[in-house]
């Protein structure tokens, strides 16, 4: 069974014109797929209209087989699916373990939760008491990250992750993820700008191009010829029948 499942999937802004399309990404548990693309291409749109915050114009989205319905991210998220944003969507005003706690439901796990966190990022250890706002940007980042898996996620969307961030903040939290992937077998949609970035860590990636994939095929296949990549994003060559 498929953590994500995405058929003929259409969104944007104004239904009369979508501005991504004829979407088909499927993404098996345990594995990270990367969404790559130059600026505009609509992988941010479409991270958003998965975790239900826009309106799906067409196709269809399932969550370990599960359908999820169109512009309901309540739905999303039960379903098992959480959107890290660009932005993080901290409460900033609130300290970190605030932060953490508020991720949780189920009063009995609030104990252990902040444990949990720390097990991940332990470089957050002595910035539990300091207000969101007031953290790095990589520590918001590891904030964003783990308020997100104590949502006990099958599906994680992360847009943009090493977004202002040093390479070493970016290679910790990518080594999380890959721990997450690898033992807790969760997927992982992830949005970067650095292609070499997301090429060493995911296992799968899809090139958008004006709304459409342009490109599907293993990170292996892409790493041994970079040109597939390029000529994606300069729209050289129908190539997109790989693998999804």
């Amino acid at each position: 069974m498929s953590a994500l499942e995405c058929r003929d999937f259409a969104t944007g802004y104004v239904k009369q014109r979508p501005c991504v399309r004829d979407i088909d990404l499927t993404v098996e548990p345990g594995e990270i797929t990367c969404l790559l693309g130059p600026n505009g291409a609509g992988k941010t749109t479409l991270l958003m209209a998965l975790a239900g915050l826009l309106p799906r114009f067409s196709g269809d989205v399932e969550v370990d087989g599960h359908p999820v319905r169109s512009g309901r991210p309540r739905d999303a998220v039960r379903a098992g699916m959480v959107l890290v944003p660009d932005d993080r969507a901290l409460f900033r005003q609130l300290s970190t373990v605030q932060n953490l706690r508020l991720a949780v439901r189920q009063r009995a796990r609030r104990g252990t939760a902040v444990d949990e966190i720390i097990g991940y990022f332990p470089s957050l250890a002595k910035r539990l008491r300091v207000d969101a706002g007031r953290l790095s940007g990589g520590e918001q980042q590891m904030l964003a990250i783990g308020r997100a898996v104590l949502q006990k996620p099958k599906v994680m969307l992360i847009d943009e992750l090493s977004m202002g961030l040093a390479p070493v903040i970016v290679d910790e939290i990518l080594a999380v993820l890959r721990r997450l992937t690898d033992e807790a077998g969760m997927a992982v949609v992830l949005v970067e700008q650095h292609v070499h970035l997301a090429l060493g860590i995911a296992d799968r990636a899809a090139v958008l191009v004006h709304g459409s994939v342009a490109l599907r095929e293993s990170t292996a296949t892409l790493r041994a010829d970079p040109s597939l990549v390029e000529r994606a994003y300069l729209g050289i060559d129908a190539v997109g029948a790989g693998p999804s």
